[in-house]
């Protein structure tokens, strides 16, 4: 009953930090509010998840001396915090401060909450890894939907919809007409501006509240179920795992799975609304509808891994985002779109639920939150390439869809990367670890 208690409160941590997938909700009315160039804003995400992973690291080190509960309450602080400071950007218009407030200080935060719950939970199910890593990071994804639920049908995101295509007709007709585009003359309103900031310090408020209370629940196995499962394989510290070469390919397969998806998700709306021609509100919502599969994948591809073997699942969830990929870049029909978005998020996801587990596979539970921290310093870095990869490609093209096959092709090649790394024996089949004696 204890582990439930414990996986429930893991998941219900991650749904506030999860609301950072939520960010292609912002990323145009930022524009609208404050005259940045889009890719500058754009770069807001990349930076949450590259101090995700400096967050990931500190944290993982943290909740392994000290244990899970505090951390993941200090992450969230850090989170709940950062969306709250990013309501007074209405008086100083700084990009800079919103990396500040959103970035560093909110994905610090994330990776800290984030790694303090997938470490507890991961020690709890020492023999269904994939289904404990898979249930607890499944909050992290449903975060996302949930938020996108909230937040959609709500009086001010309205309000600020329609201030929003009102700046971005006004670009598009002066952009047509060839003529200059006064983006300070065409800004959101203040009644709108008001209302968009209302959004930060209501999502960070219930951002604290619903963490901190989940963080209380969560806890470290009792000393002698621990043991247990410690004794059963060696225990790998951060040094000997870095010292592995196995270390490097589950680096690599994490970097190229958030390669694929952070690409696009940051920039999703904006993806739909060229396919489409949907409105800014309809391809909000449509996407808003298809993130529960972020969600799922998260759970369903773990739980799949402790059944098929972490490889070929991983093998499995590369395939399956290369044919979406290729499938985004060569339709215009609304069902197909959908169906290629549903899968990509399913199998995106699907890599964060089976990789804790392929972690404590090879290098054992003891040093799990240092070691999986370490080894999320491939998120941070994917998602400062691929933010770097999809504007040039962006700038370039003048399309987003110019980016669909190239990372498809790196998807088929990373088929191979779960396929050459050696099968980690079972719990139960490895052998048992030297147990020392002391006075």
């Amino acid at each position: 009953m204890k582990r439930w208690i414990v996986a429930i409160a893991g998941l219900t941590c991650l749904l506030g930090p999860g609301a950072l997938y939520s960010f292609s909700l912002f990323s145009a009315p930022l524009t609208a509010a404050f005259g940045w160039n889009p890719s500058d804003v754009t770069w807001a995400f990349a930076l949450a998840n590259l101090f995700l992973a400096v967050g990931g690291i500190l944290g993982g080190a943290l909740s392994d001396r000290f244990g899970p509960r505090f951390v993941a309450i200090a992450g969230i602080a850090l989170w709940a915090g950062g969306n709250a400071l990013c309501s007074t950007l209405s008086g100083s218009h700084s990009i800079l401060a919103f990396y500040a407030f959103y970035g560093v200080m909110g994905g610090i935060g994330c990776g800290m909450a984030y790694v303090s719950a997938v470490s507890a939970v991961i020690k709890w199910f020492p023999r269904a890894r994939g289904f404990g890593g898979g249930f607890v990071i499944m909050g992290f994804g449903l975060g996302s939907f949930i938020y996108n639920a909230i937040v959609k049908p709500s009086a001010a995101f309205a309000t600020i919809s329609t201030d929003t295509q009102t700046y971005g007709a006004a670009k598009a007709a002066a952009f047509a007409q060839h003529t200059f585009f006064d983006s300070a003359q065409n800004l959101m309103s203040a009644s709108s501006l008001s209302a968009f900031m209302s959004i930060f310090v209501l999502s960070a408020g219930a951002f604290a509240v619903l963490g901190i209370v989940a963080a209380f629940f969560l806890s470290n196995p009792p000393p002698a179920e621990a043991a247990l499962a410690i004794a059963s394989q060696r225990q790998f510290t951060v040094r000997e795992m870095v010292g592995d070469p196995r270390f490097y390919v589950l680096w690599a397969m994490l970097f190229l799975n958030i390669f694929g998806g952070i690409t696009v998700i940051s920039n999703m709306v904006s993806i739909i609304r060229e396919i489409t021609d949907m409105s800014a509100t309809s391809a909000a919502g449509f996407y808003g509808l298809l993130a529960l599969f972020n969600g799922v994948g998260r759970f369903a591809w773990g739980w799949l891994s402790d059944r098929l073997s972490r490889r070929v699942t991983f093998a499995m969830i590369f395939g399956g985002q290369a044919i979406a990929f290729f499938a985004l870049d060569s339709t215009k029909n609304t069902a197909v779109l959908a169906i290629s978005i549903g899968v990509l998020l399913l199998c995106y996801g699907g890599g964060f639920g089976v990789m804790p587990a392929f972690n404590a596979d090879f290098f054992g539970t003891k040093h799990f939150g240092a070691n999986y921290g370490v080894q999320l310093s491939a998120w941070g870095l994917a998602a400062v390439f691929g933010t770097f990869f999809i504007s040039t490609m962006k700038a370039l093209s003048g399309s987003y869809l110019g980016v669909m096959q190239p990372v498809s092709i790196a998807l088929l090649v990373a088929m191979f990367f779960p396929l050459i790394i050696e099968s980690a024996k079972k719990l139960g089949d490895q052998e048992p670890a030297p147990v020392t004696l002391t006075a």
